[in-house]
């Protein structure tokens, strides 16, 4: 498998002075629905990987504009507000849980690079404390996985609390190993009576506490997790994430529709992290065939990658491809594209081995 450069001209195209705009219509970005901290969090992201990668100074300019949106996001609480109309209004006076800890994944991961400008760096490390008093407070199982992952990258910072970090990891992991016994039974696996969206971050957040605390039972909950979802969304012998259109509620039925790039984009980073943990080369193959997904080895057999803007669609449908290619679905496709990049260079020095 050879990956090809990714395009990044719709990236550009649905980013403007104040951020990356939410969503389009077809391949035009649409203004009528803002912004969001979430988008911009991932966006600074996949900007940073853009720059690790080919070091041109237009990804350092993305840099900068998605981190300003994120301290502007800030609340003197810690936290972080959500929903900005295309007028530069934040439209509540805090965001979901959710977008609390997508935002710090994105402050971890990045104040840990240092090709970054010192500068950024800097303010990446603030707003991470300023944060870290509101971590206490969260209850969404999903925000927890988030915050889990942001504060496992921001370890290799050295001028931060290690120890700190540590504890908050600590907390929060056993919290999620403690909310999937208390739910599971012999054939059911999960953190909840529902699988909705998002479903790989748990069980990642887990292979990264054990990578951190080294306890078994952080292991036992990840592998167990894992397995129980690679079996659903497997089913048919190739990827076909859970619907959106009804999820999976405990005794119910499986979703089939709408599938979204998300789930896509965060499987293969679990499996990245299940290969560091475990060792096993297959999880490189499983996260391959998650990736080609994107391109035609999925339910409806289409590409949800459009030749013509290089965006990603937002879904497959029943009835093929939801058209709109909004900044969630490009965002999870280059997630996916840097972090399979990263898998097939290990790969490559394993053959070379």
């Amino acid at each position: 498998m050879e990956l090809i450069r990714p395009r990044d001209e719709h990236l550009f195209r649905l980013t403007d002075d104040t951020g990356i705009i939410q969503h389009s219509k077809f391949g035009v970005p649409d203004p009528r629905f803002g912004y969001t901290t979430d988008d911009n969090s991932r966006a600074l992201i996949v900007a940073t990987m853009f720059y690790r990668n080919f070091r041109e100074e237009k990804y350092l300019d993305l840099i900068y504009r998605y981190s300003s949106f994120i301290l502007n996001a800030q609340t003197p609480k810690g936290n972080f507000r959500n929903f900005m109309s295309y007028d530069r209004r934040f439209l509540e006076d805090e965001g979901s849980e959710d977008s609390f800890g997508r935002t710090i994944w994105a402050l971890g991961y990045c104040v840990s690079e240092n090709i970054l400008p010192l500068n950024v760096r800097m303010l990446y490390k603030e707003l991470l404390h300023n944060a870290l008093k509101y971590i206490e407070y969260i209850k969404s199982p999903r925000a927890k996985a988030y915050v889990i992952l942001g504060l496992y990258y921001s370890l290799k910072e050295s001028t931060l609390d290690r120890a700190q970090i540590k504890e908050y990891v600590s907390h929060l992991s056993k919290s999620l190993v403690r909310q999937f016994r208390e739910n599971m039974d012999e054939s059911w696996k999960w953190f909840e009576d529902i699988m909705a969206y998002s479903n790989a971050i748990l069980p990642l957040s887990l292979f990264v506490a054990y990578k951190v605390l080294r306890e078994k039972d952080i292991w036992d909950v990840a592998l167990d997790s894992m397995e129980f979802l690679e079996k659903i969304v497997f089913r048919y012998g190739y990827f076909k994430p859970i619907g959106c259109n009804g999820w999976y509620i405990r005794g119910g039925t499986i979703a089939e529709y709408d599938e979204q790039p998300v789930e896509a984009g965060e499987m293969i980073l679990l499996y990245k992290e299940a290969y560091e943990v475990l060792k096993d080369v297959s999880y490189i193959g499983k996260a391959k065939d998650v990736f080609m997904w994107f391109h035609g080895k999925n339910s409806r057999k289409v590409s949800l990658i459009d030749n013509e803007t290089y965006g990603c669609y937002d879904a497959i449908t029943p009835d093929g491809v939801n058209l709109n290619q909004g900044s969630e679905s490009l965002l999870s496709y280059l997630l996916a594209y840097f972090t399979m990049m990263d898998l097939l260079s290990v790969r490559k020095e394993l053959t070379v081995v």
